[in-house]
């Protein structure tokens, strides 16, 4: 699965990361992380606010950091 977290690399954004990446090891899902960090980019996906989660190339989440049952869904 790929998934996308965007952002200019704030606390918020890496934790964005941390814990799709601590839920992706509990559920033994395979998943890519991709940070994007330009500013360009993160505008392209049409997204105003930050940190943000895109999944097979839909935006699914963006403003916070996801819980932990989020990304649950997600990979479900």
């Amino acid at each position: 699965m790929e998934i996308k977290v965007l952002g200019p690399g704030c606390a918020k954004c890496k934790a964005t990361v941390d814990v799709i990446d601590r839920v992706a090891k509990e559920t033994g899902k395979a998943v890519s992380i991709e940070k994007i960090e330009d500013m360009r980019n993160i505008v392209s996906f049409g997204v105003m606010t930050t940190p943000a989660v895109v999944i097979e190339g839909k935006v699914v989440h963006k403003g916070s950091v996801p819980s932990h049952d989020q990304v649950l869904a997600w990979l479900e």
